[in-house]
Parts: structure tokens; C-alpha cells; sequence
């Protein structure tokens, strides 16, 4: 049981620190913008750089994990990100910090299929499986959450190059973990790594998500897009003939992982933006300083805490299906609530505090059957692709999700607090359908485990 504690706290650092570094730029973008010389559209790539090589290369991720062992795995991710962290905080220009920012995602897409590989072999399945998974989610969950909060401290404070430096002792704290709580090898197969399916899906992403955000003219939007439409079919198509491929297709046989990516997928393109239109609504419409309006989403933080809490103790009661199906739509009604306050002259409690409150409680809730969902069914020699498939799901989605509900924004109100509230009403609406999928395709049971992936396709 102590081992087991120790792996859950190392799981939990490493996955706080890469979610974290997702959002905690948030409030730091127009400090950023402003310093070196950012366009509006290009701005935006600041978080959308990191969150692509960060969901391309989670596949490569967990198959490293797999292959080379979760403690080599942890140690290097743990350098790759540190030092990306270290180069993103002294960037002296725009093309330097997006470099950096793509090692930092590098790095995290290393250490988080591998952390949440960690708990699903070393943790028995049962209740103990889901309450670690429940702290997991919860942690990662919060990390979103609070990163806007502790950025805007930071860049209030001392300056938005700290949002990237802060890394550095959480880094430290994990690499120091790892020693005692993992075995020298892991129990690394020594399969091939299939290093072209991680460059046709990590190109493919970047290339469609460039066209969704509308960065260019139509041509030059539509012609990336089809490029990258080409190169995640020739993905599936690689992965498909190859003999050890990053992703074995089969995988998505299993009910329960390709219903819970589907609906993370789906509430991840709400919640994972969120942090960044509100952040953007705040200081662009109502004029909240940095500091201001990261400490606006303090409600959030604390209530995703307790959802993720309740999760911990319900999900082996309700089962995953009723367990999704609560907190999506506990978030849908937060997401509906900003929609319809937006516009309004509401005062913070109302207009923003009580929304966030409910939509992190609900986050809480849900994401922790959903992770368990994603690795069940699963053999020990496929979870760190297992782990890399869902993190992949959900780090797409918060890219996909930025790109459109800020073009959404944008097009329905330039700025204004129209266009924020027409994106708000677009979250509603993912987060709703994220509790049909769920209700349709999660079975009712946490108990269900289906037959264990064996074959390479």
C-alpha cells in the first residue's frame, strides 16, 4: 500500500506540472504578446504549439513506456520538459519561445502516459485502482484549473517569464521520486518504436488544427487542412500494415476505451478552452488586471478538487455510466450559465464565480470514470498506449477547442462580450453531448472489464 501511495503522489506531480503549463499562460498572453511582438492570431499558438507536439507525440509516449520501462520513460520526459521550461522562460523572441514551448511539449507527452501507466500497472483493479485514478484526474484536473490562478499571480508579480520557470522545482520534486518509487527497469518489452506514426499523426494534427483556427486566407487555411486530413489517413493506414504499430487499431474494439475517448474528446472541447476565452473575456471586455483574473477562477480550482473527491467514492457505486453522465452535466450547466451571463451586467459571484464553480465541480466528477473507462480492458504490455490514446483524446480536443471557440468568438462579436457568449453556448452544447455519449456508450458498471487487447492490430 505505501508503494503504491508513493507511485499516486509521483503520477500526481508529473501530471500537475504538464497541465498546469497548459493554462497557467493563460492570464501571461497579452504580457507576452505585448513584449515580443506577437500578431493577434499569432498568439494564440503560444498555448496551440505546446498542446499539438504535446497530444501528437503521447502515442510515442506511452509505446516508450511500454518498450524502455516507466522509470527511464519518467526520468527522460522530466529533463525534456525541464529544459524546455528553463528556454521558454528566457526567450528572447516570439520564434524561440514557440520552439521551446514544442520541447516542453515534447517532454510532457513523455511523462503523462507514462504516469498514468504507472498507476494502472502498479494498482490492482477495483476500488484502489479508482481512487487512484480518481486522485489522478482530480490533480490533472485541478492543474487546468488552478493554472490560470497561479499565472496570474505570477505575471502580476514578477513577470509572465515565470509562468514557464515555476516548472523548474516541480520537475526537481518528481525526478527525485522516481528512484524510490519505481522499480531500475520497468518491465520495458523491447518492441520497435514506431517513430513514422508519430511524425504523420503529430504533422497531421498541427496541419488541421492551423486550418481550423483560420490563421491564413482560405486558401492558405484549407490547403494545410487537407494536407493534414491526408496525413492522419496515411497514419491510419501505417498503423494498420505495420507489425508493431504506436497504436494498435484493435485497441479501439474494446467498448469501454473507445467510448470513454469519444467522450473525452467531446468535453474536452469545452472545458480545456474555457480557461483561455474566459481569461481573454476578462481582461479584453471587463478590464480585470492579470492577477484579477486569474484569482476570478480560484472557484473553479477548489471545486474541481471536491468533484474529484466525491468521484473517488461514487464511480465503484454508480458505475462509469452514471458517474460521466452526472458531471458532464453538472459542467453543461455551468458552461450554459456563462453563455446566458456574459452579456450581462452581473457582478462576479454571479456572472463568473458561481459558472466556473460548477463547471470545475463537474469536471471533477466526470473525468475520473472516464479514466477509468480509457484503461480498462487493456493488457499490462499496452498501457502506456492505452494511457497515450486518452491523453492524446483529451489534449487534441483542448487544441481543436481553442482554435474554434476563439475563431467562434471573433467572427460573433470581435471581441466583444457577444462573440465570448455564442462561444460559451458552444461549450454548453459539447458538454451536453458528452453526457448523451456517455449515457449511450459507457457501460453501466464499473465492475465490466472487457477482454484484455492482445494482438498488434
Amino acid at each position: 500500500m505505501r508503494g503504491e501511495r508513493l507511485v499516486v503522489v509521483l503520477a500526481c506531480v508529473c501530471v500537475f506540472a504538464v497541465i498546469l503549463d497548459a493554462t497557467i499562460v493563460a492570464v501571461a498572453l497579452p504580457g507576452i504578446r505585448g513584449e515580443l511582438g506577437f500578431g493577434e492570431a499569432g498568439i494564440g499558438w503560444v498555448v496551440t504549439g505546446y498542446t499539438l507536439v504535446f497530444a501528437g507525440f503521447q502515442l510515442l509516449g506511452g509505446r516508450c513506456a511500454d518498450v524502455y520501462g516507466l522509470r527511464r520513460v519518467l526520468y527522460a520526459g522530466l529533463v525534456v520538459f525541464g529544459v524546455g521550461s528553463v528556454l521558454a522562460g528566457l526567450a528572447p523572441n516570439a520564434w524561440l519561445l514557440l520552439a521551446a514551448r514544442a520541447v516542453q511539449g515534447l517532454g510532457g507527452a513523455l511523462l503523462v502516459p507514462t504516469a498514468l501507466a504507472c498507476i494502472t500497472t502498479v494498482v490492482p483493479d477495483g476500488a484502489r485502482r479508482a481512487s487512484a485514478l480518481a486522485t489522478w484526474s482530480m490533480v490533472g484536473a485541478v492543474g487546468a484549473a488552478s493554472g490560470t490562478v497561479l499565472g496570474g499571480v505570477l505575471t502580476q508579480a514578477a513577470g509572465w517569464r515565470w509562468v514557464f520557470l515555476i516548472n523548474v522545482p516541480i520537475v526537481v520534486l518528481a525526478a527525485a521520486l522516481v528512484r524510490p518509487a519505481l522499480p531500475p527497469h520497468g518491465d520495458g518489452t523491447r518492441r520497435p518504436l514506431d517513430l513514422p506514426g508519430a511524425l504523420l499523426v503529430t504533422a497531421g494534427l498541427t496541419l488541421v488544427v492551423y486550418a481550423i483556427s483560420g490563421s491564413g486566407t482560405a486558401l492558405t487555411s484549407w490547403l494545410p487542412g487537407a494536407a493534414g486530413v491526408l496525413l492522419l489517413s496515411a497514419f491510419l493506414g501505417w498503423e494498420h500494415r505495420g507489425r508493431e504499430p504506436m497504436l494498435p487499431l484493435r485497441l479501439f474494439r474494446v467498448r469501454t476505451v473507445s467510448a470513454a475517448n469519444l467522450t473525452m474528446f467531446a468535453i474536452g472541447l469545452a472545458f480545456f478552452a474555457t480557461p483561455i476565452l474566459l481569461s481573454l473575456y476578462l481582461q479584453g471586455v471587463l478590464g480585470y488586471s492579470p492577477l484579477q483574473a486569474g484569482l476570478a477562477f480560484a472557484p473553479s480550482s477548489v471545486l474541481t478538487l471536491a468533484g474529484g473527491r466525491l468521484a473517488g467514492r461514487v464511480t465503484p457505486r454508480w458505475g462509469l455510466r452514471r458517474a460521466s453522465v452526472a458531471g458532464s452535466l453538472i459542467a453543461a450547466a455551468g458552461f450554459g450559465l456563462l453563455a446566458v451571463l456574459t452579456e450581462t451586467a452581473a457582478p462576479y459571484v454571479l456572472g463568473v464565480g458561481i459558472p466556473v464553480a460548477v463547471v470545475g465541480f463537474g469536471i471533477g466528477l466526470a473525468f475520473t470514470p472516464i479514466t477509468v473507462a480509457a484503461t480498462r480492458g487493456v493488457e499490462p504490455g499496452y498501457a502506456g498506449i492505452a494511457a497515450g490514446l486518452l491523453n492524446t483524446t483529451r489534449q487534441t480536443s483542448g487544441a481543436a477547442g481553442v482554435a474554434v471557440l476563439t475563431a467562434i468568438s471573433t467572427a460573433a462579436g470581435d471581441h466583444g462580450a457577444h462573440g465570448y457568449a455564442v462561444a460559451f453556448a458552444v461549450t454548453f452544447g459539447c458538454a451536453a453531448a458528452a453526457a448523451l455519449l456517455a449515457a449511450l456508450l459507457l457501460p453501466g458498471t464499473s465492475a465490466a472489464v472487457a477482454p484484455p487487447v492482445a494482438a498488434n492490430r
